[in-house]
């Protein structure tokens, strides 16, 4: 058997960059105390902004992109793990100053991974991947002021990987689940998830009021910009938004009236950096309160060569749910 590996490889050009599936060994790998076979690793929108350079979120020339994945530990010098775990990682600046995930090996820094809780497959860990662990996160963020019965919660950019997430997990716990998007072919989709209405993007997506008619119990925002603002000032006395994505833009052209008026809280959700046993409570919650069968209706399958064309599509806003990539095929 040899000893190289296949790993898609973004390289630095002089009129910004390159990419190309490539065989290496294990010694050109960045260092680390784990060293993990990959099976599967998934598509984010920071991949998509990876693999286009459309934002320079690469620090390090060349990269093996791929901010997620999953698979089987080989080598261990880490107390925590030892060979034959299954493990995840998500974020931790992996695939933009460190290699990720788009590789059939990857050596890294135990203390970024996670086991793989049993219930969740090493495909479906992928289906969810950091758009579905963000969508957890986001949840756990408005839970604790949301009762189930508050009223209408509005998740915005329903119909990418984070909303998709967000929806089901947001209707299976028992919550009446608004879906924003400018996709009017998803709505059976998205009711399918569990959306008990859909609302056109365009509601949101302008310069609005400062204060408007109040609406929602709470928000899952992955827009950001005028979108955000917008949810900000239309949320509920008391209400709590989510906030954990840019995808219409970093600006935020809002007010401090909701906040100083009706007591709304806006918390910032980062899947990144965040600690150690807040990833694991997240997970542990994806194992028990995730539908399955929804997450596999969301979900489709594709190689690494798929990579560059699907990097194009998710910022065009032309992908659907989630993405896996089983880096083996």
């Amino acid at each position: 058997m040899s000893d190289s590996f296949r790993a898609l490889r973004l390289n630095k050009t002089d009129d910004g960059q390159s990419h190309e599936i490539v065989d290496i060994t294990e010694d050109a790998l960045m260092d680390g105390d784990v060293s993990v076979a990959v099976s599967h690793s998934t598509l984010n929108y920071k991949d998509g902004l990876a693999l286009t350079g459309a934002v320079p979120v690469v620090r390090t020339w060349p990269m093996i992109p791929g901010i997620d994945f999953v698979g089987t530990v080989e080598r261990s010098d880490h107390a925590d793990y030892q060979a034959g775990d299954s493990v995840i990682l998500n974020g931790w600046g992996v695939g933009e100053g460190h290699f990720g995930g788009y590789a059939q090996k990857a050596r890294v820094n135990g203390d970024w991974l996670v086991k793989r809780p049993e219930a969740i497959s090493p495909a479906r860990a992928m289906a969810i991947g950091t758009a579905g662990y963000t969508a957890m996160l986001c949840v756990m963020a408005i839970e604790p002021d949301t009762p189930t019965d508050a009223g209408e919660v509005l998740v915005t950019g329903a119909a990418g990987g984070v909303g998709s997430v967000a929806v089901a997990l947001l209707a299976k716990l028992g919550y009446q689940v608004v879906a924003s998007t400018g996709r009017s072919e998803e709505a059976d989709y998205l009711t399918g998830l569990g959306a008990s209405r859909i609302i056109d993007r365009a509601e949101l997506s302008e310069q609005g009021r400062p204060l408007d008619k109040e609406k929602w119990a709470a928000v899952v925002d992955a827009v950001g910009s005028h979108t955000l603002a917008n949810a900000i000032s239309q949320t509920r006395y008391g209400g709590t938004v989510a906030a954990c994505g840019l995808a219409q833009g970093p600006d935020l052209p809002a007010s401090v009236m909701p906040f100083i008026l009706r007591g709304v809280t806006l918390r910032g959700v980062d899947s990144v950096m965040a600690p150690k046993p807040l990833r694991e409570q997240a997970w542990a919650r994806l194992a028990t309160d995730l539908d399955f069968a929804k997450l596999d209706a969301m979900t489709s399958t594709a190689s690494m060569s798929d990579l560059p064309e699907l990097g194009q599509k998710i910022l065009a806003g032309q992908t659907r749910g989630r993405i896996v990539i089983d880096v083996n095929a």
